[in-house]
């Protein structure tokens, strides 16, 4: 059989039937159009070309095509990984203009803004998965630390942030995807004693969904301590009262030091002035007197960080590369990028400040490759056990593409 056709004036209204199917049945448009022809050829009589074909049986590798979107997807970290695995994203929503910037000049898209616009949510285009890495902190420990100081509200009562998992839940309500992928931090489970996490869960399982939940350190993929929950829900609808799943583990680890991935020199402003390093000394001197554990991370270039958080562009103090005798420097915001496993063609638009930001507030495209070859695997065995069938939900509404722009 030929390994690729190349098809021409080919009228649209067959053109979509060609499109759609070859999605449905989870296959390329170049083997659908062949399994058609060669099964004509076998018949060897005339058939109407619109016949049902039967898919292949379906494989457990990476490039099973599926649908997704991509919900607060800040840089693009869960797109990219989703992508590695046969992902076509046909939405994406993020409201922070310079994330948009940096979304636009990696994808060539600009994300929908604020998903609390009305009548987006109705607008999405149908979906396989609904992706989302919700904003982590109304959760994370760092962040309700800063809020009580602050004296404002956090978890589900941040009014900004906090209820944003449950336009996650509004978007299942309309359009059902067959699974969803969450990310969090690992902080999530226990933050308010628990019920963050029980309300979560109810949330989840009233919609007919199987949960499962680990929580994964990127250190096995980059040279980064840093802890996240990964959440997957399959529709039982689609999967069974009883889906399986399960996350695989994770490769022996790190794939590579610290030194790895450092340039080779770097910019002099990245270096800490001598107030900085004699404030963040002190600093560190009166805490641990105190019995804290507070104060800057001196790394080991031989092995991996502490981590790389938000808040990284106002002193750079939990990765500090040393380099004597001079002062400790900041990584630069390239090798922040690397440090989070994104790839040194994706170029940086913004200024520092916003890139570390971006790259503190992002998730590990390798993490999320992994979980999604496991969904993959997932989606392939319930393929098998069909024969053949449609994940998505046949009422859910078509939505509108996205267009590059």
């Amino acid at each position: 059989m030929a390994e690729n056709l190349l098809l021409r004036n080919v009228p649209p209204e067959l053109g979509r039937w060609i499109a759609d199917s070859s999605h449905n049945h989870r296959i390329s448009i170049n083997h659908f159009v062949q399994q058609v022809l060669q099964h004509a050829h076998q018949l060897d009589k005339p058939i109407p070309l619109f016949e049902d074909v039967p898919p292949p049986a379906a494989t457990e590798h990476a490039g099973l095509p599926f649908r997704f979107i991509d919900l607060f997807s800040g840089i693009g970290g869960m797109r990219l990984g989703l992508e590695a695995v046969g992902g076509e994203c046909v939405f994406s929503c993020e409201w922070d203009v310079h994330a948009q910037r940096t979304y636009k000049a990696w994808f060539d898209e600009l994300p929908d803004g604020d998903i609390n616009t009305p009548g987006l949510i109705d607008d999405i285009p149908s979906h396989d998965i609904l992706a989302a890495g919700f904003p982590c902190q109304p959760f994370s420990i760092a962040g309700v630390s800063k809020k009580n100081s602050l004296g404002r509200a956090h978890g589900f009562e941040d009014e900004r942030q906090g209820n944003l998992f449950f336009k996650i839940m509004e978007c299942v309500d309309t359009h059902r995807p067959a699974v969803l992928l969450l990310e969090n931090v690992k902080n999530l489970k226990s933050h308010d004693k628990g019920e963050t996490w029980k309300r979560i869960k109810q949330e989840i399982e009233t919609r007919d969904y199987a949960r499962f939940d680990t929580i994964i350190d990127a250190a096995h993929w980059v040279p980064q301590h840093r802890e996240r929950i990964f959440i997957v829900c399959l529709d039982r609808k689609v999967f069974g009262e009883d889906p399986q799943f399960r996350f695989s583990a994770p490769p022996p680890g790190p794939q590579c030091r610290l030194s790895d991935i450092l340039e080779p020199s770097a910019h002099p402003r990245y270096t800490l002035s001598a107030a900085l390093w004699s404030y963040l000394q002190n600093y560190a001197k009166a805490h641990k007197a105190k019995g804290n554990g507070f104060g800057f991370g001196l790394a080991s270039l031989d092995g991996i960080t502490r981590t790389l958080s938000a808040r990284y562009y106002k002193d750079g103090s939990e990765i500090l590369i040393p380099q004597p005798p001079r002062n400790p420097r900041k990584l630069t915001p390239r090798e922040a990028a690397r440090l989070m496993g994104f790839p040194d063609d994706k170029p940086i638009v913004v200024s520092d400040t916003q890139a570390y930001r971006q790259f503190g507030n992002a998730v590990v495209p390798g993490v999320v490759a992994s979980v999604g070859r496991d969904i993959v695997r997932a989606i392939a065995s319930e393929l098998r056990q069909r024969g053949r069938g449609v994940l998505l939900n046949p009422r859910s509404p078509q939505g509108r593409r996205r267009h590059v722009a």
